[in-house]
Order: C-alpha cells, then structure tokens, then sequence
C-alpha cells in the first residue's frame, strides 16, 4: 500500500511538472512565435489614437467635431471619481491589486469555455481591454487571446495603473460611433463627464459588456437592467450608499443621440475647414487630431445665425401657411413617451422643432414638443399663418386657431424653452452670409443657409449668382477714375438696343418702370437706375470696364463683355462680392479672403499659420526724416519710420496689400454709397442710428436674387436671398426687403459698443458748390445749389446758365470740406 501510494504520488508530481514544464515550453515558444507581431513598449508609448478634427473660433471656442469616431481625448485627473468606480464595479474591480490578468477569472472562462464547445466567455480585465482596442482585433481565438495575455505583461510593466485605466477609459468602444468615455457622456446624455449623476455614471459603465445590447439609446430596458447590476456593484463596494442607490435605480433613462457639443455653431466654417485639412494633409486626415483655429468671431457668428433664421422665417410668413408636416391619430391617454415615439422621426430644423398638436382652443393651441414637452401657442404665434391657395397669393386671415390646425397636426414651433411657442415652417427660400474684416480679409462670420445639416451646400462660397445692381458701384468707381464725376449728368430715358447678335431687341428698364429723365450719377446710383448705368457703361466701353472691375478680384473671364455687365449679370458668390467691396471699406486695397489663422497637430505643434496681406493706409504716408531719431542700425530706422507712419510693424513688402483704386475714388465711392444708406434704397438702416453705414442693394429680373452689401471702415457684410432653384421671391420682394433686414439683424449686434468711424477726406477732393438739375458749377447767391466733392483733376468745366464767369478756383467752398466719412 505505502509503495503503491509513494509510486502514484511520484508519477503525480512527475506528470504535473511534466504538463507545467510542456505548459511553460508551450508558452515561451508561443511568446516567441508571437511577440514579432506585438507593439514594442517604445511604439505603445507613441500611439496615436483616432481623434477627431476639432475647429475653434479665432477666442478658442469649440465649433465642431469631425471624424470618423467621436473621441474627446480626457486625462486620468479630469475623469470624476464616480465614473471611475462605476467602471471599476462593472468591469474590474481589482483593477488596482491584481498584476493584468485575474487568473481565478481566467480559469473560470477556460472551463466554461471547454464544457460548452464555443468560447463565449471572458474573463478580460481593464489593461486586457485596452491591450484588447489599442492593438488587437476582438477576434474570439486561441492566438488573440494568447496575444491579449502577452501584451497585457508588457503593458503592466510599461505603464502605471492609472496610465492604463485612462487609456482604457479613452478608447473602449460605446456604440453609435462614440470611442472613450467622454465621447460617450456627449453621445448619450448631452453632457460633459463633471456634469453625469450617478444613475448616468452606472449606464455607462455597463455597456462596454455588449455596445448593441445595452445601447440605452436603442434598447433602454436592457441599459435599464444593466444599470440596476452596476448600481448594486457599487453599493456592494461601498462607493455608493444605499440612499444614493435606490435614487440612482428610480431616475429614468432619458438618453437620446445628441450631436457633439460645441460653443459655437459654424457648420458651414467646420466643413470647409474639413475640407481645407483633407486638401493639404491627405485622407484620414480628419482623424489625426488637427485642431484648426479660424478667423471666425463667436460672437458674430452667433448674430449672423441668428439673422439669416430670423430674416428667412420673416419672409415665409409674409408668403403663407403651407398646412401641416402630417397627422396622426392621437390615443385617449397619450403619454410623454408615446409624443415622443410619435415625432421620433421628424428633426429639428434649424431653431424649429418638430411638435404635436394635442388640443386646440378658439384662439390658442397646445402642443408636445419634441424633447422639450408641453407648450402653448397663443394667437400671436398663429395669427400670420394664413393659407397658400397658389405661390404668392393666400387666402383670407383666420380668426381662430382651428381654421390653422387639429389635433394630431405634426408641425414645426419656434419654442422658447418656457412652455411658449410660436407656429413655424421650415422656409422654402435660402440665404448666405459673409462677414469680413476688410484690413486683411479674415472671415469674421458665415452661414451657408438656413440650416446645414438639412442642406449642405454652403450658398456663401458655392452658390454663383447674378448681383444685380449690387454690382454697380464697381462700374460708378471705373466711371469716376475716367473722368466722370458725381455730379456728371447722363439720361434716364428708354433704351432699344439692336444687333450684336441678339434675335430680339432688348428693352432695358428701371425695377420701378419709370425714368427721370436727366440725372447726376450720385442720384442715379442712390436710386439705382438701370439706364443710367448702361448709359455709362457705353460711354466707358466694356474693355475698360472689364480691365478695371478685375482689379476688385473678380474673375476677368467671368465678366459679360456686353452692356449687360452695367446691370450686374456676372456671376459671383456672396464671398466673392464681399471681397469687392472690402475695396472700398479698407480705403481701396485689394484683399484675400481667408478663415484659418493656425493649424496644430495632435502634439499642439504650429504646422500652418495664414499670411495674409493687410491693408495699410498708413504705410503709404510719406516719412520726413526730420522726424526720426537718428540712428546708425537700419533695422532699427526702419521701425521708427513705422512709427512715424503709423504702420503695423516691421512688415515686408510681401505682406501689403495692394492699392487698386486711389483714395479719393475710395471716398467718392463710399460717400455715394452713404447717401443710398441715409436716403437710397438702404434707407432702412438709418433705424441702425449710425452715421458710418454705406451699402449697396441689388435685385435682379423677377427678384430671382436679392442682396444688400453694407460696410463701415471695420467690417463688411453680404446678405443674399433667394431659393436654390432659380425662381422669382414674390411680388413686391426686393434686395430692400429680403436682405436689408438680415443685414441689419446681424449689424445691430456686430457694431454694439463700436464707436463710429469715419474716414476723413484725403488730399486731392475739393467740395464746389453745383446745380442739382445740370450738375454745373453755381454761385453762392443760388440758394439751391449744393455741394458736391471732385478730384481736383476731374472738375466740372461748365457753368449753369446764367452764372457764366464761375470757374472752380473761384467757386465757393474750393477749399478741403471737414470730414465726411
């Protein structure tokens, strides 16, 4: 018996030190084969996970996200400690004290694995879940696992544990297209990780088990139940107490998708910076943690938004109801979360919101807003809502609320978040607009349309459209540099034109039908009287004028070579017609226009920085050199002559603008374009108060297309309506009344606290004293003359009859005039 016992005992120690040695054998030559397939610790170290593109405002301030996965790349620190141990009860909860592998866990898995024939199950800890993501396939084999459980040994001497649980927490997988915790906290609940309760904590720790089962998005019940099993983990750990549990369980599971949130919305902007990375760093780029910093102000971004919505929202109602999105059939006891099933699938619209109409008063209706909840709409908010019998003519106005709506309408609402709304629809017209700094052509704000998600193209840099008469102050500025002046008088009177190929004569007028006769350019302009301007533009003649209107930027190819140019049938963008009247704003330099300042990398480098050319009035002044410090280092007589100047700095020449049309043609223009502004067909801005506006309207044939370009010294703005397939706005619309008021919405906000600056008058103007009916020189007894401002070479060289004698040496108020702008 002893020797039999002693002989199994030996043959059991040998077998087992035997299957032990084999295991290790088996093991070494396993790491062997393996470990040329494994990341080295130094390129562990360096791995570069997918973060998305982030673009920011000229401050700093988030716009967008873009990428493949959303990521928000967070330290250990910045991770709440609620989140960490609502990880670590679902997941690992001897993270901290075992060496990678939980080996009882593994043993588990491993017969479970053999019993059952298939390999369902695991026993990963946190540094094997991120071994796992980082470097590995989620592949269910034997030689992955085997990978997994190498490369967890190196990563627990590589790293610290609180190097791996960030890591962990930045890349495990959440579903709907969210990597890492954070990323996961935006997705689901809107929110940023500081700001998640505990009930929110515990959903998120529970999903990495299985994304698509317990996606509290797609399936809230299982996400609810998984929940209760983590919330009971971190009781049972002593993270939480019980209180804070039974709370936690009760609180309900409100996730829904939310888009990544941002400081600013500049959807327009983040696209094109997308693209603008994509061009210059390669595909995949997005996904390489560029952070682009624009040229965009937030601030005006935010007011530009706000006036093309409140301008296009404005100009549908003028135009009618167009009935309800649908109807549906409402129970007897509907619920939150039936409304909310109910408009699913409609989406927000720009600042509309998808609604239901669950009751309807005489005059007043009640509706369920989409993920806001109950409101009302009181007749204020219904009244405008008059029907469209056919496109532009509406039916009689209601009188109740009922001739509007029924119960079970689907419709959109303009909510205020306080239980008022107002009825709305998503506007059939478009609108762009540009905003830019005209020193040296940044981007200050853009919007591409009424709402980019719905629409993605961008109208501010894409659309091609005719600016109409917004186009004729580059005509008047060719005029005026060719020996015509504001007072110089051409007819306003029919014109036939014949020949040059054209199968039918073409019989140009004036949008208001009428003519006056003989009139000054500065008035001719003011009211934008077609005929005068084609009258000019055949005085000029087309070569000159196309060589001349290049000079503002526009593409010299592009410009009609027939008088049609005079009435602004150029194709353009509404970035392209800002740049050109950047001209006029910055005192005559022509600039590019750019929107991205800087480009980082993922390590925060500088790969790309803008270099625009500025425009610099001062630079041009001439230096006395009496008024510089004496000097023998050149670099340093340079700088004070700046100084003299008044100039930016030691720039080089590369960086000047340069000078397309004169000063003085400069503030001729812009004192024209004041006076459409005080008493033109921008008279609607005088509601603005301010005295440093100068702008221009346009409208073409049928009011396809609708603009109003407006400037002072700081800030250019272009404003166009329209729709996207070419068709007439409406009787009665014009540049005036479609784009003006956008243009002002966005101003009043944009100059808000900016002192008034006007440009004074330069060398070389000399203001005389003329007859408003023949533009000819008066004397001071005439009491209705007034005053216009020349070149001093280009002056009227005849009298008005009957004050024969007056030359301009001698006529009254020869002499510089104060400033004007």
């Amino acid at each position: 018996m002893k020797q039999n016992y002693f002989r199994i005992l030996i043959v059991t120690a040998g077998s087992v030190l035997f299957v032990a040695l084999l295991g290790a054998y088996v093991l070494a030559a396993s790491y062997v084969y393996l470990a040329p397939d494994l990341p080295s610790s130094e390129s562990m170290r360096k791995v570069e996970l997918q973060i998305p593109l982030r673009v920011y405002t000229r401050n700093g301030a988030l716009m967008a996200q873009i990428g493949e996965q959303r990521r928000i790349p967070v330290t250990y620190q910045e991770i709440p400690l609620i989140v960490k141990q609502a990880f670590l009860a679902a997941e690992d909860e001897r993270f901290f004290t075992h060496h990678g592998i939980d080996f009882p866990g593994v043993m588990r898995a491993i017969f479970v694995d053999l019993l059952s024939g298939d390999r369902t199950q695991g026993a990963s800890t946190i540094t094997m879940q991120a071994a796992r993501n980082m470097f590995l396939s989620q592949d269910k084999t034997w030689r992955r696992k085997l990978q997994e459980t190498f490369l967890t040994y190196r990563m627990e001497h590589e790293f610290t544990k609180e190097e791996i649980f960030g890591l962990y927490l930045n890349v495990i997988f959440f579903g709907q297209r969210a990597y890492g915790v954070a990323a996961a906290a935006e997705t689901f609940f809107g929110k940023s990780l500081d700001q998640l309760s505990v009930a929110q904590a515990a959903t998120l720790g529970g999903i990495p088990k299985a994304p698509s089962r317990y996606n509290p998005i797609v399936s809230p019940q299982a996400a609810t139940g998984r929940r209760s099993y983590v919330v009971r983990r971190m009781l049972d750990l002593g993270f939480i107490d019980a209180a804070t549990a039974q709370n936690a369980n009760q609180e309900p599971m409100l996730a829904r998708a939310h888009a990544p949130l941002y400081d600013v919305e500049a959807p327009d902007v983040a696209e094109m910076a997308r693209q603008e990375i994509r061009t210059r760093f390669g595909a995949g780029s997005e996904n390489a943690g560029y952070r682009v910093y624009t040229t965009v102000d937030g601030r005006l971004q935010t007011a530009a938004t706000r006036a093309v919505r409140i301008g296009l929202i404005e100009y549908d109602r003028r135009h009618g109801w167009r009935g309800a999105l649908a109807h549906r059939n409402l129970g007897t006891k509907s619920r939150t979360e039936e409304f909310e099933a109910l408009l699913d699938a409609y989406t927000t619209v720009g600042d509309l919101s998808p609604a239901v109409v669950v009751s309807v008063a005489d005059r007043a209706a009640r509706v369920y807003v989409k993920s806001r909840g109950a409101a009302q709409i009181d007749w204020d908010g219904l009244a405008w809502a008059r029907r469209e019998v056919r496109p532009d003519v509406l039916g009689p106005a209601p009188k109740t609320a009922g001739e509007i709506l029924s119960p079970g309408d689907v419709v959109f609402v303009v909510a205020d978040g306080g239980g008022t709304a107002q009825l709305a629809q998503p506007p059939a017209a478009q609108s762009a607009l540009v905003a830019l700094d005209p020193r040296d052509g940044a981007v200050a704000a853009l919007v591409g349309g009424f709402d980019f998600f719905a629409n993605k193209f961008n109208r501010a840099t894409q659309a091609r459209r005719q600016p109409g008469s917004g186009f004729k102050p580059f005509l008047y500025s060719s005029a005026l540099e060719n020996g015509f002046t504001p007072a110089s008088v051409l007819l306003d009177a029919p014109i036939v034109m014949e020949g040059d190929g054209m199968e039918t004569a073409w019989r140009p007028e004036n949008s208001t039908g009428n003519f006056n006769g003989p009139m000054r350019l500065r008035e001719a302009l003011v009211k934008s009287r077609n005929l005068v301007s084609i009258r000019l533009l055949r005085a000029l003649g087309t070569p000159y004028a196309i060589d001349y209107i290049s000079k503002f930027g526009f593409d010299r190819a592009s410009l009609p070579t027939n008088l049609t140019l005079a009435l602004g049938t150029v194709q353009v963008t509404p970035l392209e017609l800002a740049a050109g009247y950047a001209v006029f704003a910055n005192g005559g330099f022509r600039v590019q226009p750019y929107f991205i300042d800087r480009i980082e990398n993922a390590a925060g480098q500088v790969v790309w920085r803008a270099a625009p050319r500025i425009a610099c009035e001062e630079c041009e002044q001439p230096v006395n050199p009496s008024d510089l410090a004496p000097s023998a280092d050149p670099a340093t007589a340079l700088r004070n002559a700046d100084a003299v100047r008044g100039g930016p700095g030691l720039l080089p020449p590369a960086r000047l603008a340069e000078r397309v049309i004169s000063p003085q043609n400069d503030y001729l223009m812009t004192d024209m374009m004041m006076d459409v502004i005080k008493r033109g067909t921008g008279r609607r801005a005088l509601a603005l108060g301010r005295g440093d506006l100068a702008g221009k309207t346009g409208t073409t044939n049928e009011a396809k297309d609708t603009w109003f370009n407006g400037f002072t010294r700081d800030l250019v703005v272009t404003v166009w309506v329209g729709y996207d397939q070419e068709r007439p706005l409406g009787e009665s619309e014009e540049g005036a009344k479609t784009a003006l008021p956008i243009w002002m919405h966005f101003m009043r906000e944009a100059l808000r606290g900016v002192p008034e600056r006007r440009r004074p008058m330069p060398d070389g103007l000399i203001q005389l004293r003329i007859s408003p009916d023949t533009g000819m020189l008066a004397s001071a007894e005439n009491r209705d003359a007034i005053s216009e401002t020349f070149m001093v070479d280009h002056l009227p060289t005849g009298s008005t009859p009957g004050e024969e004698g007056i030359t301009p040496a001698s006529a009254e108020g020869s002499a510089p005039a104060d400033p004007i702008f």
